[in-house]
């Protein structure tokens, strides 16, 4: 018999988040988040990574079923293929930071394995407030977001990842809702999630698209 997630909902993750607080902080926080009802089936939250100050933040969609066993973001096959790309496009991983929209793992059983389910918008929507505290720490100067739940939790409801992918959008350009009122906007860049590669029927231009996306990450950074 399959399992359903829960679709039991707070507001949001206001309520949770600490005010003042630095990311080590945040990160033990999280693991008390009851600000949607993903908390229930997941194994625990997954903060993201990276030091506070770092010149590039990467937002994903959610941990999937490796991250949330292990509490690291982006550390299973999806993130093994982003760092491959990230550095045949020439950007330092170990020096940027990488979260998601939403910091539990969605999914549905299927005998022994649990499948990854997409988030809900109420579920992204709940999320953000933690994906805020940590823009407002981190201060990037150029994001990535990585797919469409990443756009959604981030940009303007009218951007397409597919019709921007690979452009690099100055900071005061970039679509953003809801951004912390003091962070200064980074330059965004926009492309498909990691995952979608490994899903792609020719795998290998898919990701060779990715790295050329990446490349304007590059760039960006100098």
């Amino acid at each position: 018999m399959s399992h359903v997630p829960s679709t039991d909902t707070n507001n949001d993750a206001s309520a949770f988040v600490p005010a003042n607080a630095d990311l080590p902080s945040l990160r033990t926080a999280v693991d008390d988040c009851r600000g949607c009802g993903l908390h229930a089936d997941a194994t625990q939250a997954v903060f993201g990574a990276g030091a506070r100050g770092a010149a590039l933040m990467l937002v994903g969609e959610q941990p999937g079923d490796r991250e949330d066993r292990d509490g690291e973001p982006f550390v299973g096959p999806a993130g093994r293929l982003l760092d491959r790309a990230l550095d045949a496009a020439g950007v330092d991983r170990s020096a940027a930071y990488v979260t998601n929209a939403v910091k539990h793992f969605k999914f549905r059983t299927q005998g022994k394995r649990r499948i990854h389910q997409k988030p809900s918008a109420g579920e992204v929507r709940a999320c953000r407030p933690w994906l805020n505290a940590e823009l407002g720490l981190v201060r990037p100067r150029v994001l990535v977001v990585l797919g469409a739940t990443a756009a959604q939790a981030l940009l303007a409801s009218k951007f397409r990842v597919t019709a921007h992918r690979g452009e690099l959008i100055a900071g005061g350009d970039a679509p953003y809702r809801d951004l912390p009122d003091d962070l200064t906007p980074p330059d965004l860049v926009a492309t498909v999630h990691p995952s979608a590669v490994l899903r792609a029927d020719d795998r290998e231009e898919a990701y060779g698209a990715l790295v050329d996306d990446l490349r304007a990450v590059a760039r960006a950074l100098g």
